[in-house]
């Protein structure tokens, strides 16, 4: 069982959320700066090359250091190429008691606008899964409970509503077994344009 919770700055972007998850127990929305909430991880909605550098991930930098980055980047290098596509994630140790991992889910390749894309579905998709590979891999430390801000709503400029929309089908797809399995191609396309929606 893996308690998630989602905090911003933006109260639109946690009102979205609220409304979003208001039926899910296991969810908790907030708003505040992220790092005045703890968790055994936390989310990084990042760019592909692990460049802690701009928007929030410019407050992770600055939080944990360096160092951080640094070893994010090399192990971008040394396991994906040197980059980390849109739709995949990683697990790394953040050397923080307060927040032991941080989960690196690019929802961007460079900084740009991702307001037209599913990307928060898909960082946030991948985020997820990323923690049950980690759970499924180790007997001690596991994740249990994970910190995010709203995915694609700073630079990625996405409407709070729609990457609501996008995170809770996210969640739904990976934590409570409402996969695509038996999804037709057509209820797939509807499905796909769905998230692009507002309102």
């Amino acid at each position: 069982m893996i308690e998630l919770h989602i905090r911003d700055t933006n109260p639109l972007v946690t009102k979205a959320m609220e409304s979003a998850f208001a039926d899910d127990y296991l969810v908790t929305v907030s708003t505040g700066e992220i790092f005045d909430a703890s968790a055994d991880a936390i989310i990084s909605p990042a760019n592909s090359f692990g460049c802690l550098d701009g928007g929030i991930d410019l407050i992770y930098g600055q939080y944990f250091g360096a160092s951080m980055e640094q070893r994010l980047r090399d192990l971008l290098h040394d396991q994906y190429y040197g980059e980390l596509p849109v739709g995949q994630a990683l697990v790394i140790e953040t050397h923080r008691s307060e927040i032991p991992y941080l989960v690196s889910a690019p929802t961007m390749r460079i900084p740009a606008s991702v307001s037209q894309t599913v990307n928060a579905y898909l960082a946030f998709r991948a985020a997820l899964a990323a923690v049950l590979a980690h759970n499924a891999a180790v007997t001690q430390r596991q994740i249990r409970t994970v910190l995010t801000p709203g995915m694609c709503t700073g630079i990625g400029e996405m409407p709070p509503d729609r990457a609501a929309r996008q995170m809770r089908l996210a969640y739904d797809t990976v934590l409570k077994g409402k996969g695509l399995r038996d999804m037709q191609l057509g209820q797939i396309w509807g499905e796909h344009f769905e998230l692009l929606n507002c309102g």
